[in-house]
């Protein structure tokens, strides 16, 4: 039987293959991203089970790569899905915001309007005074799950927009901020006391 003028076997050959091979590395270089991502928060249950589904599907598609070491077709296929991989790993980082991050503040502007609204909005705040290369300053201070960046860039934005602001990891926090709420991967579930209270 003939597809497209290619026999099954060469059908598999140049097209199947090749795409397996690609979305193949894809998966197991998004894992991999993710992987690191919760290594560096600290998720050490999750981490090792992504890990294991990373590297079996990687040696799937590298075994293909060394039955057929001869093609360099199939490493192009190689090499693309490692680099489509990257740009997927860092979607997913973006989509999942996982992590705390600490967020600085410094304005020369009086700031009780931001501080305001930042309590308001719910975030902890930890406002300062200090002394910059021109003058008085105010620091202000919160420390925020990364789903809430842009919310909080907003209200600075806002009310001070010449406010020069960073952004810093936070490994771990006490979760006892009001702005901090626990991760979903982060939560135990009694299901005893669930179902006892269900009765």
């Amino acid at each position: 039987m003939e597809i497209i003028g290619l026999s099954e076997p060469e059908l598999y050959a140049w097209i199947i293959l090749p795409i397996l091979i690609f979305f193949a590395r894809v998966c197991d270089v998004s894992l991999g991203t993710i992987r690191i991502i919760f290594v560096s928060k600290g998720i050490k249950y999750l981490a090792p089970l992504i890990g294991f589904f990373e590297i079996l599907i990687w040696l799937m598609a590298i075994s293909q790569i060394m039955q057929n070491i001869t093609n360099v077709y199939y490493y192009i296929f190689y090499a693309g899905g490692f680099a489509m991989g990257n740009l997927v790993g860092i979607l997913l980082d973006e989509k999942l915001s996982i992590g705390t991050v600490g967020v600085r503040i410094i304005t020369r502007k009086d700031a009780n309007e931001l501080t305001n609204a930042l309590k308001k909005s719910g975030f902890g705040v930890t406002a300062v005074d200090a002394k910059g290369s021109k003058g008085a300053v105010k620091i202000i201070f919160t420390v925020v799950n990364r789903q809430n960046i842009q919310k909080v860039i907003r209200i600075v934005k806002k009310y001070n927009p010449k406010a020069f602001y960073s952004i810093e990891d936070v490994r771990y926090v006490s979760e006892s901020l009001p702005s901090y709420e626990r991760p979903w991967y982060k939560r135990k579930f009694n299901f005893l006391k669930a179902w006892r209270k269900g009765k």
